[in-house]
């Protein structure tokens, strides 16, 4: 079930639920279901944020106690889809069982209130951010209009930092004005001289046409939005470097729907308290060069990346279309030693999900990552834009990509050639 049919399905089962009398040991809301709801739940179920209804106090929640019960006990939500038995992250989102236990024991008992100084203390969310009060916001520089109708190519603004001196970023959120328009967007840094994009003005939205020259390759990722996603996660003493006088650029994929709108995103940064362990850089391996055959239920592609550089994983984030079926990412080191790192079996283009490792797990210089994806082009796929179309790489939601993105923490020294490219030293940051 994809996003938008489990939304229309907990909205159907909303009003659904008629109460019987609680038994006195059954689990209340305030001392038992709200601590979770807290820890699980309210980072998406809030005013503002992607979940369709706030569950942060006890009458928004016991209206919706059907529907409650069946996300959690069918495991939909929260949503969360590596296989349990290929690696272990630190960002699991499953409810124990005990914990959904608790849930559907309250739901059967009526869902009973209990008393309300056993709640525990609010979480002080902070208004339109996730990662707290940001330090700097940087915006595109006007809105973008959005038409009611038609495709529109990606959309891309450059944002000068005016930053006078190398910047250290420890948390970074991409959020959408108008997050009905925008499907996804991403932030990369253009460092000083840089040829990316330098034909290009800053300050107002641009396109990129078939045969445009951009200039070079796009700088590192600091930040993306995307159905689902959540914000970074780096671990104390990493960060991500944004050089003195670099420029931010915006890439904004909007997607219509019968009405028009007004998008102004955004990046919200904090910075590094002094100078980190570690720098993080987000590297990918992908498969451009494809053509998926008409009614195909299950074609398989594969990418690979070699670092050059010694690092240690940190996160990885498949990335598919509306055709995705499953992905796998595997390392392969030196000598020989393959290692599954994780198993997407069932794939969701309505969850753009992160998933850190447990621990980082260290990789020595010529270690190589995998990634197998497989793709469904029939029928039988739901939300298969048309099975009878051949199928290439490509920005829009009905063409298909095949990306394995990736992060690594580096000494500080270390930068993307070093990991990249054979021969180059430890000597550009």
């Amino acid at each position: 079930m994809n996003g938008r049919s489990t939304l229309l399905l907990l909205l159907t089962l909303g009003t659904s639920f008629a109460a019987p009398v609680p038994h006195p040991d059954s689990p209340v809301f305030y001392k038992d279901v709200l601590p979770i709801l807290q820890q699980n739940c309210q980072t998406c179920h809030r005013a503002g944020e992607i979940g369709p209804m706030p569950l942060v106090d006890f009458d928004g929640t016991r209206k919706w106690a059907s529907a409650i019960r069946l996300a959690v006990s069918s495991r939909r939500m929260p949503p969360w889809f590596a296989d349990p038995h290929v690696g272990s992250f630190r960002n699991d989102r499953r409810l124990s069982d005990a914990n959904i236990r608790t849930i559907t024991e309250w739901i059967d008992a009526g869902a009973p209130a209990g008393n309300p100084a056993d709640a525990p203390r609010p979480v002080d969310w902070v208004a339109g951010w996730s990662i707290g009060r940001p330090e700097r916001v940087f915006e595109m520089p006007v809105d973008f209009d959005v038409p009611g109708s038609g495709v529109i190519p990606y959309q891309y603004a450059i944002v000068p930092t005016h930053f006078d001196h190398d910047t250290w970023v420890r948390l970074a959120e991409v959020r959408p004005g108008d997050r009905a328009h925008v499907h996804h967007a991403i932030v990369s840094v253009r460092e000083p001289g840089s040829p990316w994009l330098r034909s290009k003005p800053a300050g107002i939205p641009f396109t990129l046409k078939r045969g445009d020259d951009s200039g070079g390759a796009p700088g590192e990722l600091l930040a993306g939005y995307g159905p689902g996603a959540l914000p970074e996660l780096l671990e104390p003493g990493q960060a991500k470097l944004v050089k003195a006088g670099s420029d931010l650029v915006f890439q904004v994929h909007y997607t219509t729907n019968g009405k028009a709108g007004h998008d102004r995103s955004r990046i919200g940064l904090t910075f590094s308290a002094g100078k980190p362990r570690q720098r993080v850089l987000m590297l990918a391996a992908a498969n451009v060069h494809f053509l998926i055959p008409p009614g195909d239920p299950d074609y398989r592609l594969d990418a690979s990346v070699t670092l050059q550089h010694e690092s240690s994983l940190i996160s990885l984030l498949p990335h598919m279309h509306l055709r995705g079926k499953s992905f796998d990412f595997r390392v392969r080191f030196p000598n020989g030693e393959t290692r599954a790192l994780l198993a997407v079996p069932h794939y969701s283009y309505s969850w753009q999900l992160s998933y850190y490792l447990q621990d980082p797990l260290k990789l020595p210089a010529g270690t190589t990552i995998e990634c197998t994806a497989h793709f469904d082009n029939s029928p039988g796929n739901p939300n298969n834009p048309d099975p009878m179309k051949a199928v290439r790489f490509g920005a829009q939601s009905w063409d298909e990509m095949m990306i394995g993105y990736f992060e690594v923490a580096v000494d500080l020294t270390v930068g993307m050639r070093d990991l990249l490219i054979p021969g180059t030293g430890a000597h550009t940051m």
